[in-house]
């Protein structure tokens, strides 16, 4: 793993926040609450977690055009912002949540891979912080959080497994992946796929064990942020 850090409460307004860094990646995260639910959700007495993903014009090493000034949101961006929003739902009693949502915002400062695993598990602190704020309020009294949710990419590069692939390892790697979990081990999403080489069961196994360990590592950071 690279080396992990999460910095808590990183902005004045948001009701969750924290900025999480991942080697040179830097992603910031905001939890924000609406004592609202989507149309879809009304009377159904269960809360709703959705994601926004995004990355700043000189997030890379060349600027990029910011999609607002395009007109709309590129197919990869609606990807992970929709993986975002998955997997942090798997996570959350929405019933004991109440009818309310909780938007989280993943914002790339800085790139070097994994950005959309920085992302779910920034995530996961940013909304735990929310969730906080709503317990000591009173406004909820089950906490709809239980195990930390965060993902961690691994990868084969130069015929090797690999744990947390920066870019360079990322943009070369052979086979790709990126595994989302609960703090427990409990898979969420695996995202797995051969860019240019097929992969054996064997090398499977040898990544899922790999994950294991990040994931491992990234809850024990996840608890320690907002302990």
């Amino acid at each position: 793993m690279r080396p992990i850090s999460i910095d808590t409460d990183v902005t004045k307004h948001a009701e969750g926040s924290c900025l999480i860094k991942a080697g040179d990646t830097q992603v910031l995260c905001t939890a924000s609450i609406e004592e609202r639910v989507p149309p879809f959700m009304r009377n159904s007495g269960q809360g709703w977690v959705t994601a926004e993903y995004g990355m700043l014009p000189r997030s890379t090493n060349t600027r990029m055009r910011r999609e607002a000034a395009v007109g709309k949101q590129g197919g990869r961006t609606v990807e992970i912002q929709r993986l975002i929003g998955r997997s942090l739902r798997a996570g959350v009693d929405r019933q004991a949540l109440g009818e309310r949502q909780i938007i989280v915002d993943c914002d790339v400062i800085q790139a070097d891979g994994g950005t959309r695993c920085a992302s779910i598990t920034g995530g996961w602190v940013a909304l735990r912080l929310a969730v906080n704020k709503l317990i000591k309020a009173g406004d909820i009294t089950t906490d709809p959080l239980g195990d930390p949710v965060a993902a961690v990419s691994c990868g084969i590069y130069a015929g090797q497994t690999v744990l947390d692939l920066d870019y360079p390892e990322d943009s070369e790697a052979g086979v790709d992946g990126n595994f989302v979990m609960t703090g427990s081990g409990r898979l969420i999403e695996v995202q797995m796929s051969a860019e240019g080489a097929t992969f054996t069961h064997e090398q499977m196994s040898r990544l899922m064990e790999l994950a294991d360990k990040g994931i491992g590592e990234l809850a024990e950071a996840q608890k320690a942020a907002v302990a």
